[in-house]
């Protein structure tokens, strides 16, 4: 059992700090060198990390995990009902568009759709997403009940940049806004170079089970397109919610 949850560890650590060799794997895990070179050697056969082809060895996660997490959400055909809605998100603005899932507390990046500007945003799939400083986070937080918010508060509120939200008053406080206004934002506060708004999409039961988002370089999030995309991604995340519900009253065969 211990080699089974070793080896998930791996991965996982493996996923954050990619590419990375094995020595400073089993330094970021403190196991032995000798132990996390089996399980890397696992790992691979197994199809879910392969080397980079440099020296010394470096090894990324295979694509593998992202078909995995992909059947995960598509329990709900979330993603095949959000991809059209982002399709079209994209078409009017012309900026990244990115779909992230509820996953225990964390928030996950799913899905995303690339602007065909020059200069963009890209952030891998499968990337954990710091709740109370990107706007999906925040978009999930702000639909989720009291008593969950203040759980999430009462972890600590990480500081990633010199934006970042870290007093429990201010959050509160801008999760207010974000309900008000139905969109969330973030201006450089997980990275400085990335700004973005978002919206919860809504499950059956009326919680948060996804977001969805517009993401730009910061240079580009303008006081007058902010709010334009507020809209926009808040109309879009009312499609997908809809959708969701629309599919699931057919599931039950009603």
């Amino acid at each position: 059992m211990q080699n089974v949850l070793n080896a998930l560890r791996a991965l996982e650590e493996l996923a954050v700090r990619q590419p990375i060799g094995v020595a400073d794997l089993a330094r970021a895990m403190g196991l032995p060198k000798s132990s996390v070179q089996r399980t890397l050697v696992t790992l691979k056969e197994a199809g879910w990390i392969r080397p980079t082809g440099s020296v010394p060895t470096r090894w990324v996660v295979t694509t593998k995990a992202l078909h995995v997490g992909r059947h995960a959400t598509d329990e709900l055909g979330l993603r095949d009902i959000a991809l059209p809605v982002m399709e079209e998100l994209r078409r009017r603005t012309d900026e990244t568009v990115h779909l992230a899932v509820r996953e225990g507390s964390k928030v996950v990046l799913v899905e995303r759709l690339e602007t065909s500007q020059p200069v963009r945003i890209i952030l891998p799939l499968g990337q954990n997403l710091a709740v109370h400083a990107s706007a999906n986070g925040k978009a999930v937080l702000a639909a989720d009940p009291q008593e969950a918010v203040e759980r999430y508060i009462a972890e600590g509120l990480r500081e990633f940049t010199d934006t970042t939200i870290t007093d429990a008053a201010r959050l509160r406080a801008e999760l207010a806004r974000t309900r008000e206004r139905g969109w969330a934002t973030n201006s450089g506060e997980w990275r400085a170079d990335v700004s973005a708004v978002a919206s919860a999409v809504i499950g059956e039961a009326g919680l948060p089970v996804a977001s969805i988002s517009i993401n730009v370089p910061t240079s580009r999030m303008t006081d007058e397109a902010r709010p334009v995309y507020g809209a926009l991604v808040n109309e879009a995340a009312k499609r997908i919610s809809t959708a969701l519900g629309r599919a699931h009253e057919e599931g039950d065969g009603g």
